[in-house]
Parts: structure tokens; C-alpha cells; sequence
């Protein structure tokens, strides 16, 4: 390895490339809408660890960021759909989309987002204690997850589980 390469975000933490492969592998089934076959958990989470493995092992601390920034999109995207059913719901409909007909939030895992949302936040909250522009330039996702946070916590209380998918206690 190069004496110049900077290795230092490599020791932040080891939850994200332990929790989030499959996290992120539920989060991107979920936001599918390609008509290909579907394909089963464990591969997409497999596939998403060797992802991982290769950006911890021969990624930069540029690429991670970038990695991360798109689980947030993902979780993002999990959120704006989730507060989408929400805000479509009134007494009339609130009874079939209990029952996830036409419902634009059936099949979106709230503990997969929730998840990988608290995972990314604290690692970008993290990176205040290390050089370079990293915390700078996460700023912005940390204010998404944040919100999505807020959104996925309220849902996940009104849904009849924990507010933290991190403690166990969580669905």
C-alpha cells in the first residue's frame, strides 16, 4: 500500500459494513420496480457484503462517503414513500391500506430503513474527529437522515414496536 494512502476512515466504526449489507440489500429490493425476477434475500445480501468488502479493502475514503450517500438515498427514498401513505391516508382509506391494498408503502421495510438510517448518521457524526472535508461534506445527509429518522421513529411507535431498530427490541 502507498504511504500516502489515507486509511484513517477505515477506523471509525465496524457497524456499517457489519449492518448495513443487509439492510441496504432489503431497502433496494424494496425500491425496485424493474420487472425481472425477483431474486432472494440472502443473494441480495451476499452480493451487498462483497460490495462492502471490496470498498473497505481496496475503496478511498471518497468512494465509502460515496457508498454511504447512496444507502441514505435509499433510506430517503424509503421515507418519502412511507410519509407519501401517510399523508394519503384518511379515515375512508385508512382501512384498506391497513391491509396494504393500494397502498404506496406495502413492502417497504421501516426496520431496514431505520436501520441503515442510524447506522450512516452515527458513522457521519463520527467523522468530526477525523481530517479532511468528510463531516463537511455529509452535512446534508446527515440533516435527511435526521428527518428520516423522525419520520421512521413516530412510525415505527405507531406501528406497535421500538423507536431504535439498533437495540434489539425493534421489528
Amino acid at each position: 500500500m502507498s504511504g500516502r494512502r489515507h486509511l484513517d476512515w477505515l477506523g471509525l466504526t465496524p457497524e456499517p459494513e457489519r449492518e448495513l449489507p443487509a439492510a441496504v440489500a432489503e431497502l433496494r429490493a424494496s425500491l425496485d420496480t424493474t420487472r425481472h425476477p425477483p431474486t432472494s434475500a440472502a443473494r441480495l445480501a451476499a452480493a451487498e457484503r462483497r460490495r462492502v468488502e471490496r470498498l473497505v479493502l481496496r475503496g478511498s475514503r471518497h468512494s465509502w462517503l460515496r457508498y454511504l450517500a447512496e444507502a441514505t438515498a435509499l433510506v430517503t427514498a424509503v421515507t418519502a414513500r412511507l410519509d407519501g401513505s401517510r399523508t394519503q391516508a384518511d379515515p375512508a382509506t385508512a382501512e384498506a391500506s391497513s391491509e396494504g391494498a393500494a397502498d404506496p408503502a406495502a413492502g417497504v421495510s421501516t426496520a431496514a430503513a431505520l436501520l441503515a438510517a442510524e447506522v450512516i448518521l452515527d458513522h457521519h457524526r463520527m467523522l468530526i474527529g477525523l481530517p479532511g472535508a468528510g463531516y463537511g461534506r455529509t452535512a446534508g445527509d446527515r440533516a435527511a437522515l435526521e428527518s428520516a429518522l423522525r419520520l421512521l421513529r413516530t412510525r415505527s411507535r405507531t406501528a406497535g414496536s421500538a423507536p431504535t431498530a439498533r437495540t434489539g427490541d425493534g421489528t
